[in-house]
């Protein structure tokens, strides 16, 4: 069976854990002491309080750059803030690259927005803004900024071949896929509508092995310019995008099952892990549903495998899907529109379970790359139709590699609906097979086109309903997390935000956790270029801090500059008050005869 590859490959050097228990954790130590539970912190001598961090003083956020620094930047986030330049900016980018000439606009660039959210063209060039950071407290994300320039009507035939498997393409295959993840021509380009995160579109398998080759480069260079980096990959660089809509479909369609059954046995409306089916009961529904005798049913559910409660919630449930192939060729879902049942798991061809096993091999030697040369890789999120396999793939790492610490971490939308049932559920795992929980939490970059497709397409609107519910979203997801890392020193996060209301809660509840900076637990995470006043101050309280470093030449790296400016507009409430310290810092400087200003 497909899926079945999918854990062979996946777990092919480390077995599992542990096998997953019903029974629910704990997060309290037992009698026998604090190392009687994983990562549980030992006793210990008052510490003192976390330190406290002024994000208003304009001389400490800037003290790491000089005075032309600043005025760059009040020039680009100036114009960042016009709406009539932004929306002709392409058009000027384009006019100023005929009238000046290649090598005069490349200076232009460097000098303005180039300059300020790129940190170099190639390895070597950004290492000396790496080292400059880190001598003031902020360490670095890499990431190669490089974008394909493909015309709309090339990404959307890219994308449109790339998204549709053989059988689709012979009209046999897309009635029996929710509407959520078929593709569509409206939103073949998939660039639209985002602001925030590269994008990539598969050509063929040679273009993905590339993509793996320039990914490895980033994680040497990571590896190479400090000690404790971070490299960001995408997994729509490694492989074909019909892989993940069909996996992300199964995988969509078995929840919903899950739910299905639930309501049958009165348990509708619960929290994803408050929602438990009792054994007995399932097994009558799915006799009488005629997937399978009752004697093989018997077999699937046992204390083996799903411990002695009587019960199985959603964990326990999702685990049927890839680890019981006797199970597997029993496993349909009822079809809302026709009433019968279907095959959950319907064959990929020959080449498509090559190209799903090639995406995996691509993975893992990623992962094995970044253990060699000591970076921990960050694996982004996507559009919604492709995150749900994004997030069980990167489970499936997190299992293999995240045994003595965090290696991989997986990220968290919290501008979806369902992004608290989606972390606590993959935090309760962690904690039942005992591999180490890292994540990284974001608000999420493809909102616009979320929306748009959802009410195109008519499938319910995955995106919290306002800003505010948003923040609450992310608020909640946060805590939670930081409440397990409080009794778990080895499970990480990363609050990647340029919310400073955002970054003032993660430091008050760190200092009523008694969560420390030194703990290098909580870490904090902006864009180059962006937000300078939080990340420095941060970094110079000693707490970690990552600026995420783009790279690459210029021309190749115009699409992710275009994002960086929009992403400015949007965010105009921090970008003025950035605008506001910056202006400060330089009229101090020259009142006090330090416009000259040489960072020590």
């Amino acid at each position: 069976m497909a899926l079945s590859r999918i854990s062979s490959v996946v777990r092919s050097c480390t077995p599992r854990l542990a096998p997953l228990s019903t029974a629910p954790a704990t997060r309290e130590q037992s009698a026998a002491g604090p190392g009687a539970v994983l990562g549980c912190r030992a006793a210990e001598a008052p510490r003192p309080p976390v330190p406290a961090v002024d994000f208003g003083n304009a001389q400490e956020a800037y003290r790491s750059r000089r005075s032309w620094e600043l005025v760059r930047s009040l020039l680009v986030l100036r114009l960042c803030a016009s709406p009539a330049l932004l929306a002709r900016h392409e058009q000027l980018l384009h006019l100023s690259r005929r009238l000046l000439g290649q090598r005069l606009f490349d200076k232009l660039m460097k000098m303005t927005f180039y300059g300020q959210f790129v940190a170099g063209e190639d390895q070597e060039s950004i290492r000396p803004l790496i080292r400059h950071n880190r001598a003031f407290g902020v360490g670095s994300i890499l990431d190669y900024g490089v974008e394909e320039d493909l015309s709309p009507e090339e990404a959307e035939r890219q994308e449109m071949e790339s998204c549709t498997s053989e059988a689709e393409r012979k009209g046999s295959g897309t009635s029996k896929t929710e509407k959520q993840y078929q593709v569509h021509p409206a939103f073949g380009d998939h660039r639209d509508g985002v602001i925030s995160a590269r994008t990539y579109f598969y050509a063929n398998e040679a273009k993905c092995d590339s993509h793996m080759e320039t990914f490895l480069r980033c994680i040497e260079a990571s590896g190479g310019a400090s000690d404790d980096g971070f490299s960001a990959i995408k997994l729509t660089a490694l492989g074909r995008p019909q892989f993940l809509l069909k996996f992300s479909d199964v995988l969509t369609k078995w929840r919903r099952f899950f739910h299905q059954m639930a309501a049958e046995q009165g348990k509708a409306g619960l929290a994803a892990m408050e929602t438990k089916l009792e054994v007995a009961a399932l097994q009558e529904s799915v006799a009488k549903m005629g997937i399978a005798s009752r004697k093989e049913i018997e077999k699937w559910f046992t204390a083996e495998t799903l411990g002695v409660s009587g019960s199985l919630d959603l964990l326990d449930w999702s685990s049927l899907i890839d680890t019981r192939t006797e199970l597997s060729k029993h496993l349909v879902v009822p079809n809302m529109q026709t009433g019968q049942l279907e095959p959950l798991l319907s064959g990929f061809t020959e080449e498509e379970q090559q190209q799903m096993t090639r995406m995996l091999q691509r993975m893992d030697v990623l992962a094995k790359k970044a253990i060699e040369v000591g970076v921990r890789l960050m694996v982004d999120a996507e559009q919604t139709y492709f995150q749900p396999a994004i997030n069980r793939l990167t489970l499936e790492m997190q299992r293999k590699f995240n045994v003595e610490k965090p290696l991989i971490f997986n990220t968290y939308q919290c501008y979806l609906r369902d992004a608290y049932n989606n972390i606590t559920m993959d935090m309760e795992l962690a904690r039942r097979e005992g591999w180490c929980f890292g994540a990284k939490l974001v608000r999420g970059a493809y909102m616009a086109q979320e929306r748009a497709r959802a009410a195109e397409i008519g499938y319910e609107d995955p995106i919290n309903p306002t800003y505010e519910a948003t923040n609450t979203m992310y608020h909640r997801c946060l805590d939670y997390v930081l409440e397990e890392l409080k009794h778990n020193a080895k499970a990480k996060v990363m609050v990647a935000s340029h919310n400073e209301d955002t970054v003032r809660f993660t430091l008050r509840r760190m200092e009523e956790l008694g969560l420390y900076p030194a703990d290098h637990q909580v870490y904090f995470g902006q864009l180059l270029g962006m937000c300078d006043q939080i990340s420095f101050p941060l970094g110079q309280a000693g707490f970690p801090v990552y600026k995420y470093v783009p790279y690459g030449p210029v021309m190749e790296v115009l699409p992710y500059l275009s994002r960086r400016a929009l992403e400015n507009s949007s965010i105009m409430k921090g970008a003025q008050q950035e605008r506001q310290l910056l202006w400060q810092e330089l009229k101090r400087r020259v009142c006090t005869g330090n416009l000259f200003y040489h960072p020590a």
